[in-house]
């Protein structure tokens, strides 16, 4: 599976995080969880951090999966 990618975010004035994914909003986090999503993300790799805060770690291996014999009928 491809490694995450296209991922940024931007932390607000008003304590919050918007995350995003190639320029489009993925998820956006507020009080406690934004402060544990910005330890998290200081600790490890930030993309792979990203990637499993929105839910959006799965990307790219769908493609394969598709293609794979047990999933072609």
């Amino acid at each position: 599976m491809p490694r995450p990618h296209g991922f940024t975010y931007e932390q607000r004035g008003d304590h919050s995080v918007v995350i995003t994914h190639q320029g489009r909003a993925a998820g956006t986090l507020r009080g406690g969880r934004a402060e544990k999503f910005l330890a998290e993300v200081e600790a490890g790799d930030a993309q792979l951090v990203m990637a499993r805060w929105t839910g959006a770690y799965k990307f790219g291996n769908e493609r394969m999966a598709k293609n794979h014999p047990r999933n072609r009928r």
